[in-house]
């Protein structure tokens, strides 16, 4: 079996993965507290806005994370179309879940089908990540810490959506956004721990990019698209304020008036 290190330059990949998940946790869930407090398209875009964060956070903890995973006897590459169709998987169940409690008028089945969904997504982003690996020998999973891993991202999704739901103030969701970074970290790692690496050693090309060259470009970006759409959505008017905003501008339409 081949040594299996998960932070291989130290506390920087968990901490900086950390970090991603708590931003996109956090620009989701104040996504969806605009979208609804809004109707029509609005709630429709605002919804989209959530879906794509949350998703991406959770894409981008996973291979920032994944850049401090090392196997000792054998480089690690990346599949390029199944890494892009855990981002897509990510993005597409999240939305489910959140335009399920968008939309819904039953709140409480809403949250417990729109959780299951998204957990069950967000398992299936990590697990089909681990599955565009390419090494030099065969991977193994524990299933019971596989199971373990998909509770605990039910439960982190079943949470974020009821904090969405329930949650206005930007602290309490600031507090709620550290809790799902910590959830979906765990959700990570524990499904890294059901992992051991039966090494062939081989001298042959492996198929696929390496983490340099694919993962970290795209991480970084949709790094930068995560930190652009906070500063965006941070400098946007709440419902609240353009409703105060046009009450205030109408006396001052009737006193310019002939």
């Amino acid at each position: 079996m081949g040594h299996l290190d998960h932070a291989t330059f130290g506390w920087l990949t968990p901490a900086l993965s950390y970090v991603m998940a708590c931003i996109g946790a956090a620009l989701g869930l104040r996504c969806t507290v605009r979208a609804l407090a809004t109707t029509g398209r609005a709630r429709r875009n605002w919804l989209i806005t959530a879906a794509t964060a949350i998703g991406t956070g959770i894409w981008t903890m996973h291979f920032v994370a994944m850049l401090g995973f090392s196997v000792t006897g054998t480089e690690i590459r990346y599949n390029v179309p199944l890494t892009i169709l855990s981002l897509v998987v990510a993005m597409l169940v999240v939305g489910g879940g959140v335009f399920a409690v968008g939309y819904s008028r039953d709140r409480g089945r809403a949250l417990v089908v729109g959780g299951l969904a998204t957990g069950i997504g967000v398992a299936s982003m990590h697990y089909l990540g681990m599955a565009a690996v390419r090494l030099h020998g065969e991977v193994i999973f524990d299933p019971v810490r596989v199971g373990l891993s998909v509770v605990i991202a039910v439960i982190a999704a079943t949470a974020a959506l009821w904090a969405a739901l329930n949650i206005t103030s930007p602290l309490a969701v600031a507090v709620a956004s550290l809790v799902m970074g910590g959830a979906v970290s765990s959700m990570h790692y524990t499904g890294m721990f059901a992992v051991t690496v039966r090494v062939d050693p081989s001298s042959a090309l492996l198929p696929g990019a390496t983490a340099m060259q694919f993962v970290f470009p795209l991480a970084v970006g949709l790094g930068s698209y995560l930190f652009l759409t906070s500063a965006f959505v941070a400098l946007s008017p709440t419902a609240v304020e353009s409703a105060a905003s046009a009450a205030a501008q109408r006396p001052l339409e009737g006193a310019a008036a002939p």
